[in-house]
């Protein structure tokens, strides 16, 4: 089982927008430059984010996108959800008839109990900590180059 685009895309997009929230509405184009996403791809993830109430659109001339709610209100879980991302490790879409019989498949419970899993997880974590934890890791020791003209260049690495 594995995330596809669609979910990770729409991830990606709104922790973008939420990284910028609070000064005004943020452009699906601004945000495809950020993450390479394309521009149309975002208008239909968008689409259904506005109507699960995870963003709200301002139209007009300096219009764009706003999160719907605060980012500690928004679980990863409810993103992915909302464009339809399955969250499902199974053949069968969790019915039970894996093989097209009525019975499970042998590893039917080992899977249904791994979609639980998972969900749990992404429910588990908020918009708001992936948004702390970019912040963190983009605060975190960064170089800074000093010269002097009488000796060579050096990095020193500031905390």
């Amino acid at each position: 089982m594995r995330l596809t685009t669609k979910g990770r895309f729409a991830v990606m997009a709104i922790v973008d927008l939420a990284l910028r929230g609070g000064r005004g509405p943020v452009t699906l184009a601004t945000i495809s430059e950020r993450q390479l996403i394309s521009l149309s791809y975002l208008e239909q993830l968008f689409g259904k984010l506005r109507r699960n109430n995870i963003v709200e659109s301002v139209r007009g001339p300096g219009g764009g996108y706003n999160l719907a709610r605060p980012a500690n209100k928004i679980s990863i879980a409810e993103i992915v959800v909302a464009v339809d991302e399955p969250l499902d490790a199974t053949r069968c879409g969790g019915m039970g008839n894996c093989r097209g019989e009525e019975q499970p498949c042998l590893t039917h419970d080992l899977w249904m109990g791994l979609n639980e899993k998972i969900l749990d997880y992404l429910e588990s974590v908020t918009l708001q900590q992936l948004v702390d934890s970019h912040n963190k890791r983009s605060s975190e020791t960064s170089p800074i180059v000093i010269s002097n003209t009488t000796t060579k260049s050096r990095s020193v690495a500031v905390r």
